[in-house]
Order: structure tokens, then sequence, then C-alpha cells
């Protein structure tokens, strides 16, 4: 195939990969210094007009839904004779298709990688899409921020995906064999989020088990007769069997049910380690300054007015989602999301700053202030220490864990001395007791400040 010199106005760099319905070229956009995947048409199936529409049905779909767990795309057009392309962000990680075929990937990873991409279903299933193609092909690696390794999970080629309205009496077969629910093979089926779900769990099979996946629909089987890999948590056969049932109505009603019952069956509750021995875990995180926690600021979306620099009072409080806080005297906050902590609905899980300058908090060393973070997918799998244990700080010296009671909720407190960037970081969390939630809050105080100051703050915090 000869490459073409240009796409409308991109530079063509190389072939990405050709499919059933498409040709993917790089391309170099140089107004914005960045490289864009070219999504067009083959040209055989360039005068079908269903498949014209459906191609641009996938981009119109894609800006409409706009998240940061699919393909964004960034517009469309037409080559000199007709076919349309469109010009979508570059997954410059690859696809999961081109890990598997470099080797087997690691439980962990693999386990991680099945919850982000059923997270990444969740929300085409909450806006009433049904994808119809989930396969490791479709599954794409994209670099996020600034640190080495640091990826985004994307789901891709939605093609084949259409509003749960329409989804029913499609012609053409529409799938991939050894992914593809058995009902997608009949012209007259219904199709809605459980052909989905039969996809996520023929994925989780191929991650999982320790046998090849066959090609083609198995026939139901008990969870015993699915052998898994020797360090995959025992109880995700049977979520694996009832997610590929024969019949939709045996399996999840949709990826938001299935991600929760992974969750379940990876991460059943467990006793707390004790708070010293939580304290002493190894570093796990490492990132620039000791603060750990990330977060994407939404200019205090869903938050009382106020904002940053608002100077307010002792004794004023700040909502964000179902967080309350009393901020302390002179300081404001703003709404955020917590980066990396996602609900069983694909949503980021809520959380908010508060600092004399809540903008500078994260990147200035000098200026105190805190984080609040509300998780209860984090309550499903771990415990407060627990918890606190992944967020230590291998450059800092930390004190004995201690506890204390502040409104109703039993906190776990670690404080740590560090040398470089900020010299004192305090980690808390608790358990909400009227909702199934962690509760977590980072404190960078303020220098001349004690316990108290740490105590008080926690005490002004409340969910509800």
């Amino acid at each position: 195939m000869t490459a073409p010199q240009r796409i409308g106005p991109y530079a063509i760099e190389r072939l990405l990969g050709v499919g059933s319905f498409a040709t993917v070229w790089l391309g170099y956009d140089p107004v914005l210094d960045a490289y864009v995947a070219i999504k067009v048409l083959a040209e055989n199936w360039s005068h079908d007009l269903r498949v014209r529409e459906r191609f641009r049905d996938e981009a119109r779909l894609l800006r409409r839904l706009e998240h940061e767990r699919l393909v964004r795309v960034h517009g469309v057009g037409e080559l000199p004779d007709g076919r349309p392309y469109a010009v979508l962000a570059w997954a410059d990680g690859g696809s999961l298709r081109d890990r598997l075929a470099a080797g087997e990937i690691p439980v962990p990873t693999a386990l991680r990688l099945l919850g982000e991409v059923c997270a990444g279903v969740a929300v085409l299933h909450r806006h009433g899409v049904v994808h119809r193609d989930l396969t490791p092909g479709n599954i794409l690696f994209r670099s996020a921020g600034a640190s080495p390794g640091t990826e985004r999970v994307l789901i891709a080629d939605l093609g084949l995906a259409k509003a749960l309205a329409a989804a029913s009496g499609l012609t053409a077969r529409a799938g991939t064999p050894g992914y593809m629910a058995p009902e997608q093979d009949d012209p007259g089926a219904v199709i809605d989020t459980r052909a989905d779900v039969y996809g996520l769990g023929r994925l989780g099979i191929r991650l999982l088990a320790a046998e090849p996946l066959r090609v083609g629909s198995d026939p139901p089987r008990p969870a015993g007769a699915l052998r898994l890999r020797d360090d995959v948590p025992v109880r995700l056969a049977a979520v694996l069997i009832r997610a590929t049932a024969h019949q939709p109505a045996d399996r999840y009603p949709d990826a938001a049910a299935l991600h929760a019952a992974l969750d379940r069956a990876t991460n059943p509750v467990r006793q707390p380690p004790s708070p010293r021995s939580a304290a002493r875990r190894p570093y796990r995180l490492r990132l620039a300054g000791a603060a750990v926690v990330a977060v994407a600021v939404l200019g205090g979306a869903g938050a009382e007015p106020g904002g940053t620099g608002s100077g307010r009072p002792g004794g004023a409080t700040y909502t964000a989602g179902p967080l309350t806080v009393t901020l302390p005297d002179g300081w404001s906050a703003t709404g955020t999301t917590w980066a990396g902590q996602y609900g069983v609905d694909g949503e980021a899980e809520p959380a908010l700053v508060m600092s004399p300058q809540p903008r500078r908090w994260a990147a200035d060393p000098r200026v105190p202030g805190a984080f609040v973070g509300f998780s209860t997918t984090t309550a499903a799998r771990t415990t407060p220490a627990g918890f606190l244990a992944e967020r230590t700080h291998g450059d800092c010296a930390s004190a004995p864990a201690r506890t204390t009671r502040q409104s109703g909720v039993e906190w776990t407190v670690v404080a740590y001395r560090c040398d470089l960037g900020r010299p004192r970081i305090v980690e808390s969390a608790g358990r909400h007791p009227g909702r199934a939630a962690l509760v977590y809050v980072q404190v960078v105080p303020p220098a001349d400040s004690g316990h108290d100051f740490v105590d008080t703050l926690l005490a002004g915090v409340r969910v509800r």
C-alpha cells in the first residue's frame, strides 16, 4: 500500500493499521506540533452508503461523548475521491493486541487493565451506547502526564457501536469471532449492553486464563471448568463465567455491574494491617515534591462560590459533590476530581483542594494546604490503614501512626518529615460511618502548627 503524502493539512508519516472498514495513518499537525491518527474509510466500502454513514457516526459519537476514557476526535474531512476521514488522538502506546502478542501480561497488570476497560465501557453504557466489538485491538494506550510510564487506557473503534434505541435489526454481522456475543449472530436479535458484557468477559478470559482463548462462543460451563492462571483470585472464575453466559439474561446487566463484581472478587474485605506496619510499607509512588495525590481542578465545579484567594474567615464552609469542609482562617478551596480514582460508573471520584492559595498548592512546596478525596471503590478493596500503606513517602521519615476520632470518623494518621520538597506531610484516612466510602485527607500543615491543626481540620470534614 502506497502511503499518501498528505491527508488534508496533515503530513503522513507512516501506516498504523489496516482493518476491514478503514485504514489508519500516522499524521503530523504542523500548527499544533503534534501527531494524530487519521482514519480513512477503505476504498472498497466507499460506495456503501450504510457503511459511510456508520463511519461518520463514529466520529460524531466520540465527539459528543468527549471523555478521557475514549479516543478523542479532533476533526473530520473528505479525500479528493470523496472518502471520509476522521482525525483522532494518536494512541502512542499501541494496542492491547500488540502487548499480548509480545507475551503474557502479569496478572496484577491484567487485572488493572480489565478494570480500566470496564470503566471505559461503562461510560458508553451510561450514555446509551453499545460498542459491540470489544477486542484487544480496540483497547489502546496513550501517554498521560510527564512521568515516564504513565498512560491512559482508551476504548477505540466505535464504528460498530450504535445508540441503544437503534441497536436492533442490523442486517450485517457486527463483531469479532471469539469476543462477539452469541446473539450478534442473529440478525433479528436485540443487541444491548449485555453483548458488551460478554465481550468484556471474553477479554478477561484472554488476559487471565491458563489456556488459550478458543475462537467462537463456548458452550455453557461451570466456573470450575474455567482454569485461570495460578495467581488469579479464585472467585474471579465465577464472575467471568457469568459475564460470558450464553443467554443475555444470565449475564451482568452492564459494564458497571461487571466492574463492581470484578472488584469484589479481586479485593475481598480483609483484616486491616497494624498502623505501625502500615507506616513501614515500601514506597510505591514517586512523584515530584513528595505530594502523592493527583487532582484535576475543575474551577469549582459543583461547589459553593468563593474560589481561589477568596480569603474567607475561619469557620466558613466549602462544598464539592458529597464533601463539605470547614476552612481554616484565611484559606479558600476549589472543587476537583480525584485523578486515578474512578467509581464503578467510570467517572472520576470527587475531591477538593483547600489552601491559602489552592491553585498553587500542588506545585509550590512553600504553600500549606490539604487535599480531601472521597472514594467508594477504595473502601470496597481496602481499609484506611491499608490505603495509607500505599501512600508512603520513601524519601521522608515517618512518625508512628496514630488514631484520632473526629466528627464520628475514626482516622488513621501518619506524619512525615522530609528533607526535600515539603518539610511536613500528614497522611490520614478514615471509613465514613454513614456511607460505604473511604475519606482521604493529605495535609501540608503551616510551619508553626501541631497535631491540633490537623485534628481540627479532620473534624471539619463531612460527607453528605
